[in-house]
């Protein structure tokens, strides 16, 4: 009998590690479970975003730092707890938004579903469906993501991308995920959409070297235009900032031609035009709209699979703000 209980549980073991091992995105990998699930998640998408144009930058930004940490897992629309601090009340997240918009979309598909759709799928669709409801690239999103167990405060200050990184350090985070400089540039015409905190640049335009000095690598005339209207003081932590001027809702090459002209509104932004070989990729995004939108999709689908639970790893959470039990 000792025996025999072993071995059946040996065989379990074995089973619940080639499902683990075996699984993988697939496009409509919820047609038997939830056939409706992207049908909802569109539908509300399509119903809101028309009317908040704004949140698709959102959205598609909340994508970005979820999977940059541990994962495209949903790990960052968990709330905090007394005992655990999560990675949305991390410094690099506490300009995040969308946080309601996927509540609400997980409350319609459990409502059809329940237990069935991940919130990290969920999130991943959003994005997309958001950035082409505004008239930006569609991608395809295949799903069968897990959503992950895991949420602290300290990942995303260790793995995500900051406004004031060199090119250096972003190639290193991105090469960490298994992304590549084109995909650097490429996902960072993101920010042809959106907006930032004053925050974000005051350093760059009031301290650079701590001398009391501005960044050099910033346009003198829309450095001086920023400090006059717009960031007045250092300290400024609440006015906001068109990442792309005049056209902050439009998914367009707006953001490569302000970069060209050395008013990419982050150092970071301006640190792509310190490679020859960043410089070339931008300047190949410049050439077309419709090159551009399938660069990106190309990336977004890669992103979209970086370190991945699947099969019987993670849970698919009942509520996206917290983990089951």
């Amino acid at each position: 009998m000792g025996s025999q209980s072993y071995f059946k549980a040996l065989i379990i073991c074995l089973i619940a590690v080639i499902g683990s091992t075996q699984a993988q995105l697939q496009l409509d990998f919820y047609a038997k479970s939830c056939p409706n699930a992207e049908k909802i998640i569109l539908k509300y998408v399509a119903e809101h975003i028309r009317n908040v144009p704004s949140l698709a930058a959102a959205l598609i930004r909340l994508h970005f730092h979820d999977c940059f940490v541990n994962g495209c897992d949903g790990s960052v629309l968990v709330n905090s707890t007394p005992n655990n601090q999560a990675e949305k009340d991390s410094i690099p997240n506490l300009t995040l938004r969308g946080f309601s918009f996927i509540d609400a979309i997980k409350s319609l598909v459990e409502a059809e579903c329940p237990g069935v759709v991940s919130c990290a799928d969920i999130l991943a669709l959003t994005a997309r469906d958001s950035i082409h409801a505004i008239g930006g690239p569609f991608w395809n999103v295949p799903t069968g993501r897990r959503d992950g167990l895991i949420s602290r405060a300290a990942d995303p200050l260790a793995s995500l991308p900051a406004p004031f990184h060199n090119l250096t350090v972003q190639l290193t985070l991105f090469d960490n995920v298994g992304l590549d400089a084109n995909d650097l540039v490429v996902l960072s015409g993101a920010h042809t959409i959106g907006v930032a905190h004053c925050t974000s640049i005051s350093t760059r335009l009031y301290n650079f070297t701590g001398k009391g000095d501005t960044d050099p690598t910033l346009d003198s005339d829309y450095a001086t235009n920023l400090k006059t209207l717009k960031c007045k003081n250092i300290n400024d932590n609440t006015t906001l900032l068109e990442m792309d001027p005049g056209s902050r809702d439009t998914f367009d090459l707006g953001y490569y031609k302000q970069v060209v002209k050395r008013r990419g509104l982050f150092h970071s932004d301006a640190a792509l035009l310190s490679s020859s070989t960043t410089t070339s990729i931008i300047t190949k995004q410049l050439q077309s709209t419709q090159g551009f939108f399938a660069e990106f999709a190309k990336s977004m689908e890669k992103m979209g699979r970086i370190n991945l639970k699947l099969g019987t790893q993670g849970e698919i959470r009942k509520h996206c703000a917290r983990v089951n039990n």
